[in-house]
């Protein structure tokens, strides 16, 4: 029991030592653990801002759903133009042979949903602007996962009846409601060379990404969207939409600007989305559609972002190496500066091992009161980036654990060296030192 009583009083005592040591000089121990200290801080830093950047784009993608295929009319290069003056017709795009063989042979697809641009101005009273009017059905709001913060969707009634209603976007809102509320008003949707009344039903509950407005449409803002049942889109407006551009009037002729192919589960996704293209390849003579499926963009985000951690990870760990080798230095001049009292501490009976912990406690002191100082900096660091440039920034709780462990291992392991010098000194030659 002696022993052992003994022994914890030498190592309290070692550590008391340790800390004293690192008091009397304090500027010399504070300009050591600063590189532990900025390596801690850019390691959290750097990984908050690309944890911050991949999850923005993760809820992008998943708000256009894992389940779903995307396809979309695009106009090719060399589509032929029916010229009149300074106005042209454009035909392109999805048409009902398409979806009607989607429907009917593609396997594994609970929902074919279509769209339908049919108009890119609105008004109410003094107030217009340029939002996109897009014909749809009451499935579009469970495929894209998009809320009604007021009112109500598109219902089956509204299609089957082809009623003038309308779920506007918060933009929209915005735009040509900014003193009312919008529900039960009327907006004017242009339809050349007149304009068709619609009655606000719904409103669109806002949907942010790390300050941008998500886009679920065809990728465009859903906040500027003004969303119609599909049959009235159809049936009023028609299949050719006029679109005005600088010192040129385009009417674009299509039967559908869009559809969401659902698959029942995620393993089909891939499966499915391959099998539309071929269903498109062999109804289309030219490159007029695109098909994008979020799943696939999802797991290549996924696979970014783990390389952006390690490589983030990686350039900012040189700084806790950099930090490492600054304290070995330190403390391999500090066991020659101190070789005397080497001396006289094993003369009085202290042990190699007493020896070693007391410098390896002085290291550790170091890298650790370092790392926590460097994980407080990091932090505050990442939350002032967020604020002063606007980017997301996540601070990750396995990114700090990381961190300041590595902080601590790196102390560790450069301390060892220089603990081992000093205890390997010989007594009588360390106390004839000068």
């Amino acid at each position: 029991m002696p022993a052992v009583r003994n022994m914890r009083f030498f190592s309290v005592e070692t550590f008391r030592l340790g800390v004293d040591n690192l008091r009397l000089h304090k500027l010399r121990s504070l300009l050591t653990s600063l590189g532990i200290i900025f390596g801690v801080a850019a390691v959290i830093c750097m990984l908050s801002i690309s944890e911050g950047a991949s999850a923005d784009e993760m809820r992008m993608i998943q708000l256009l759903g894992t389940r779903n295929i995307i396809v979309n009319s695009v106009k090719p290069p060399d589509s032929q133009q029916v010229t009149q003056s300074s106005s042209f017709l454009v035909e392109y795009g999805i048409n009902r042979s398409d979806v009607d063989m989607i429907e009917a042979t593609v396997p594994h697809v609970t929902h074919v949903v279509p769209l339908k641009t049919v108009s890119f101005r609105a008004r109410h009273g003094v107030h217009q602007a340029p939002f996109n009017v897009v014909g749809t059905t009451p499935d579009f709001f469970e495929v894209v996962n998009i809320d009604v913060g007021a009112g109500r969707a598109v219902t089956p009634a509204d299609v089957a009846e082809r009623a003038n209603v309308c779920v506007i976007g918060e933009e929209v809102r915005k735009g040509l409601f900014p003193f009312k509320d919008p529900l039960g008003e009327i907006l004017l949707v242009e339809r050349f060379p007149t304009a068709i009344p619609f009655t606000v039903v719904g409103l669109l509950a806002p949907i942010q990404t790390a300050g941008t407005p998500a886009r679920g449409v065809e990728e465009r803002d859903l906040n500027r969207e003004i969303l119609i049942p599909f049959s009235t889109a159809a049936t009023q407006f028609g299949e050719t939409t006029r679109r005005i551009g600088s010192g040129s009037r385009e009417f674009i002729k299509m039967q559908y600007s869009g559809l969401y192919v659902t698959a029942d589960e995620i393993e089909h996704v891939l499966g499915v989305s391959t099998m539309v293209e071929r269903v498109l390849e062999h109804n289309h003579s030219k490159q007029d559609y695109e098909v994008k499926v979020p799943l696939a963009r999802l797991k290549l985000a996924e696979k970014k972002k783990r390389n952006n951690q390690y490589t983030l990870g990686l350039i900012a760990g040189i700084s806790l190496l950099v930090g490492g080798i600054g304290i070995m230095n330190i403390m391999l001049a500090t066991v020659t500066e101190r070789t005397r009292e080497i001396g006289i501490r094993r003369a009085l009976g202290a042990r190699q091992r007493h020896i070693t912990l007391q410098f390896l406690v002085e290291t550790v002191v170091l890298s650790t009161g370092g790392g926590l100082v460097g994980a407080l900096l990091g932090v505050l660091s990442a939350h002032f980036v967020s604020d002063l440039v606007g980017w997301e920034t996540i601070v990750s709780v396995w990114s700090v654990v990381l961190s300041f462990a590595l902080s601590v291992l790196v102390g560790i392991f450069f301390g060892m060296y220089p603990a081992m010098a000093a205890a390997r000194l010989d007594p009588i030659q360390a106390l004839r030192h000068e």
